[in-house]
C-alpha cells in the first residue's frame, strides 16, 4: 500500500511539475559566424539573423567576402552559414562544393525574385511589353539601354548582339547602380522612354512605377528572370548546432520585405542590424514563425526572450 501511494505521490508531482526546459546550446555554438558579397538585399537578411540571434543569446559575426571565397570558409570550416545562394545566378559556384558535400542547402528563403529588362510603366502601356517590342521604338529610346557597373551587363549586351532582336546600333549606358537608377528617375520624371535593367527585391520596385518585359527567357531565363535564394550550411552544422539550424530552416522571407528593407539601407543610410531591427519591429507578426520551436543559447524559450531583448 506503501509502494502504491509512493508511485501515486511521484505521479502526481510528476504531473504538476513544469515541462523540462529545453537542453542549452553546446559552447562551441555560441559564435555564428555568417558571411555575405556585399549585396544589399544579403545585406539585409544576414541582418535579420543576426539581430535575432544575438537576441536569442548567440554572438553573431558577418563579413562581406566574395562568393569563392564564403564557399572556400565554410568548406573549411571557417564560417558557418550563408544566406545568400542566388540560383540560377549562383550555380556555378555552388556546383564544386555541391559535388563534394562540403555545403549543405537549409531551405529556401526567397522566391518571386526576378532579374530582366524594366521599363516605366506608361511606356509598357504604350506597346513596350516584351524584348522584340524595342526595335520599334528606337527612336524614343534614343537606342540605348541602361546597365549596372561596367562587366555586370553582358547579357544586355548579348541582348542587343542577337539579330532576331532588331537592336543593332543601340547601346548599353553603363555606369552604377545609384547611376542608372538616378537616370530612370529622372526619365520617369519627364514621361520619357527608357529601358533599363530591373530586380526584385530592390526598392526600385516601390519607388518607381515599372513593368518586367517578356520575352527575355533567351537571355535571363524563363518568368523575367525567375530566382530563387538558399539558405546554406558547412557541412554537419545542423547537426552540431541544432538549435541554431531550427531556426535557420524556419527564417524566410517575401520580395516585398526585402523590397522595404533594402530601401532602408539605400536610401535612409542605415547599418545592416539597424536596418534589420527597424523590420522586425514592423513586422514583429513573423516572430511567432521564425522561432517557432526555437530556444536561447541557454535553453529558454525563444520567443519570448527575444521579444523582451528588442522591446516588443
Amino acid at each position: 500500500m506503501l509502494r502504491v501511494l509512493a508511485n501515486g505521490v511521484c505521479l502526481a508531482t510528476l504531473m504538476l511539475a513544469p515541462p523540462l526546459a529545453w537542453a542549452a546550446e553546446a559552447e562551441q555554438c555560441r559564435a555564428v559566424r555568417m558571411a555575405e558579397p556585399g549585396w544589399n538585399d544579403l545585406a539585409f537578411t544576414t541582418g535579420i539573423a543576426g539581430v535575432l540571434l544575438e537576441a536569442l543569446g548567440y554572438e553573431t559575426k558577418s563579413d562581406v567576402l566574395g562568393i569563392n571565397v564564403i564557399y572556400e570558409g565554410m568548406k573549411n570550416k571557417d564560417l558557418d552559414a550563408f544566406l545568400g545562394y542566388w540560383d540560377p545566378a549562383g550555380v556555378t559556384y555552388f556546383e564544386p562544393y555541391k559535388k563534394d558535400g562540403s555545403i549543405e542547402n537549409v531551405r529556401l528563403n526567397l522566391t518571386g525574385a526576378k532579374f530582366t529588362f524594366a521599363v516605366p510603366t506608361y511606356v509598357w502601356e504604350a506597346g513596350v511589353k516584351d524584348f522584340s517590342d524595342l526595335h520599334k521604338f528606337a527612336d524614343k529610346f534614343g537606342k540605348k539601354m541602361y546597365g549596372i557597373e561596367p562587366g555586370s551587363n553582358k547579357l544586355m549586351m548579348d541582348a542587343i548582339a542577337d539579330p532576331s532582336l532588331g537592336l543593332d546600333g543601340w547601346q548599353v549606358v553603363e555606369s552604377s547602380e545609384a547611376g542608372m537608377l538616378s537616370e530612370v528617375g529622372y526619365e520617369i520624371k519627364e514621361k520619357h522612354f527608357i529601358v533599363f535593367l530591373g530586380w526584385a527585391p530592390h526598392p526600385m520596385n516601390t519607388m518607381y512605377d515599372i513593368k518586367y518585359l517578356t520575352g527575355g527567357d533567351k537571355f535571363y531565363g524563363p518568368n523575367f528572370g525567375a530566382a530563387t535564394v538558399t539558405t546554406q550550411v558547412r557541412k554537419g552544422y545542423l547537426q552540431e548546432c541544432p538549435n541554431v539550424g531550427q531556426f535557420l530552416k524556419n527564417l524566410t522571407f517575401d520580395v516585398d520585405l526585402e523590397n522595404v528593407g533594402i530601401g532602408y539601407l539605400i536610401n535612409d543610410g542605415m547599418q545592416p542590424k539597424e536596418a534589420a531591427l527597424k523590420a522586425i519591429t514592423l513586422n514583429k507578426g513573423r516572430l511567432d514563425a521564425w522561432l517557432a520551436d526555437v530556444t536561447t543559447f541557454d535553453g529558454k524559450p525563444g520567443l519570448a526572450a527575444v521579444k523582451e531583448k528588442l522591446g516588443l
